[in-house]
């Protein structure tokens, strides 16, 4: 077969289903998944974008011999739309709370002995476990012992192949070893002899490493082997330099191959009891286990240590987004300034001067996703990503909203602004003071220590629910420390299972991002994050306050000052007057002013206390 035999999804598509005939195969399961159970792809597992021409983050591909649907939910409809078109595959709108969507499609149309088809090895445990449920009553089988995009798929991306590099020790506060012994505590409570690691932040978290394996997100592709004394990492020969081998080894860490991961997991005593998380493993990883031995199914230990920064984490954190912030400042500066100038400024120079502008910051590594520069209509596409071959030019009247975040040495970052271009509308005001209403009824929040994290949502979303206002994303995520821009365990939204460990605890860091989104017009989200701090104590028990880490003016231009109450009123003077006087200093001098804005003149401007009636 030549590289250009499928060129288009609907060929690809036909392609599939041909391999489908010749395997015996009625339906094909195809998550945006890999062997790590990841949100952000290498490119070799990127199957549902190469097969359907959907390239958002997210997303369910299914198809039958006669029909294929993709599941997105709300912030993808109209993309997947686009996308769509002409492929034959078509819009699922998946409904909060509705996961198992799919499933239930599948069950509906296929027939008794009829057999699903999917790679074992990028879907977890727990999503088989739930197929299963599903289709078994049905009389489906399930099948996952051939990934058949190795045959319709000639030219599919090898496996990345870029080295790994040490955290740099000033912005560690314990060892390798200290967070190892985490786990085995863990272990041993659970009475399990080993421990299966597959997600990449984990394991970078474990080992202190770091990579550029998956875009955005400085982790490397691994799996991790824990026994009671010491620890396999299984990585690609070649990415690990002598040094860093040696170093591991001082910790009681060998390191294996990568591609000999599911062999050396048949090699386990078959009396041994095994750790394994089913939502962050996948089936193919646990079917390679020896008969005999007994699997411990809970929550990965290492996922909610990780999740609880430590103070001194969140002392480093405190400075990136000083760094973050002067950056902000130099950049909307510059924003102004060029519009100001009648200068040419698409959503492409938006991105293009935001990333030069963290660049110049101390400690920058790369962006910590896609920069979302949105203006008007696209504004209301929560994950739009601007192309050369489609984007806006910010000229008129109307709102932009900018989502960006950068990865540093001492943090991660992840925010959203919304800027005013030439006159907005009353019905453009009332939207975005709505919004940064529920922005500052969350912030303000104290909230019991361990309560479920889903179960803050109703508190930024009460403001917009006040006027039938309402967004289809989740209010907040956890955000990691120099790793992935999305990290559990927590999620602030009110579909998600409030499970135990979705419990807030100290030290998390979780974004706070409402908003508001019509489609054709306009989009609105104020996003910052915050962590998780001891409130005052309390007879009632332990409670818990946000700490806004997040350090930029959020635009008073557009607000309807008559909207605000006066607490909020004093909440975001506060707030304003906090970053003035963290920021200023870092933006005195001439070192940002190649970008042709006064910085520290627009940070003055831009938190003034408000005008208020």
């Amino acid at each position: 077969m030549s590289r250009d035999a499928n060129p288009t999804p609907a060929a690809r598509l036909a392609a599939l289903r041909e391999a489908m005939r010749e395997h015996a195969i009625d339906a094909w399961w195809l998550p945006s998944s890999d062997p790590h159970n990841s949100e952000y792809l290498p490119a070799h597992w990127a199957g549902r974008a190469w097969l359907s021409g959907f390239d958002g983050s997210v997303g369910t591909l299914v198809v039958t011999r006669e029909a294929a649907g993709l599941w997105v939910d709300s912030r993808y409809w109209v993309q997947a739309e686009e996308q769509l078109a002409g492929s034959g595959i078509a819009l699922m709108k998946l409904q909060p709370g509705q996961a198992d969507a799919p499933m239930r499609w599948l069950a509906e149309r296929l027939g008794e002995g009829a057999t699903l088809g999917f790679d074992a090895d990028v879907v977890s445990l727990a999503n088989a476990c739930r197929l299963e449920e599903h289709l078994a009553p049905a009389g489906i089988r399930l099948r996952g012992d051939r990934d058949l995009l190795d045959v319709i798929w000639p030219d599919r991306p090898a496996l990345p192949e870029a080295p790994l590099y040490a955290h740099p020790a000033a912005y560690l506060d314990e060892t390798r070893g200290e967070r190892l012994a985490r786990v085995r505590s863990a272990m041993t409570e659970q009475g399990t002899d080993w421990h299966l690691i597959s997600t990449l932040d984990d394991i970078a978290w474990l080992t202190q490493l770091r990579g550029a394996d998956v875009a955005f997100n400085p982790v490397f592709l691994a799996h991790l082997l824990v026994d009671r004394e010491t620890a396999t990492l299984f990585v690609a020969p070649g990415k690990l330099g002598d040094d860093l081998a040696e170093a591991l080894a001082a910790d009681g860490i060998e390191v294996a191959d990568y591609a000999d991961w599911q062999r050396r997991l048949g090699e386990l005593p078959s009396d041994a009891r095994v750790l394994l998380d089913p939502a962050r493993l996948t089936l193919g990883t646990r079917q390679a286990l020896p008969e005999g031995v007994t699997p411990v199914e809970a929550f990965q230990p290492s996922t909610l240590a990780k999740g609880r920064k430590s103070d001194a984490d969140l002392a480093h954190v405190r400075e990136v987004m000083e760094e973050d912030g002067a950056a902000l400042c130099a950049f909307f500066a510059w924003l102004e300034a060029a519009l100001a100038r009648g200068e040419t400024v698409t959503e492409l120079t938006v991105d293009e001067k935001l990333t030069a502008a963290r660049a110049a910051r101390p400690g920058f590594v790369s962006r910590s996703f896609a920069t979302i520069a949105a203006f008007n209509a696209n504004g209301a596409l929560p994950h739009y990503h601007a192309t050369p071959q489609a984007h806006a030019t910010i000229e008129g009247d109307g709102l932009l909203l900018i989502d960006s975040g950068g990865q540093y040495y001492g943090g991660t970052t992840d925010i959203t602004r919304v800027v005013p271009v030439g006159t907005l509308s009353e019905a453009q005001r009332e939207d975005y003071t709505r919004v940064l209403k529920g922005t500052i009824a969350l912030s303000r929040a104290h909230f019991p220590r361990g309560i479920p994290s889903p179960q803050l949502d109703a508190i930024a979303r009460a403001p917009l629910w006040a006027s039938g206002r309402d967004y289809g994303h989740g209010t907040g995520h956890g955000v990691g420390y120099f790793l992935n821009v999305h990290e559990g365990p927590q999620v602030i939204a009110w579909y998600a299972p409030p499970a135990p460990h979705t419990a807030m605890q100290p030290g998390m860091i979780t974004s706070i991002e409402p908003g508001v989104y019509r489609p054709g017009q306009w989009g609105i989200r104020i996003e910052n994050l915050a962590a998780n701090r001891p409130a005052a104590e309390s007879a009632f028990g332990d409670f818990l306050r946000f700490e806004t880490l997040t350090l930029c003016p959020i635009d008073t231009r557009p607000i309807n000052v008559a909207l605000l109450d006066p607490a909020e009123a004093d909440w975001l003077d506060a707030y304003h007057a906090e970053v003035r006087s963290r920021l200023a200093p870092r933006l005195e001098g001439d070192a940002l002013a190649w970008l042709e804005g006064d910085a520290l003149a627009w940070l003055e401007a831009r938190t003034a206390p408000l005008e208020r009636g």
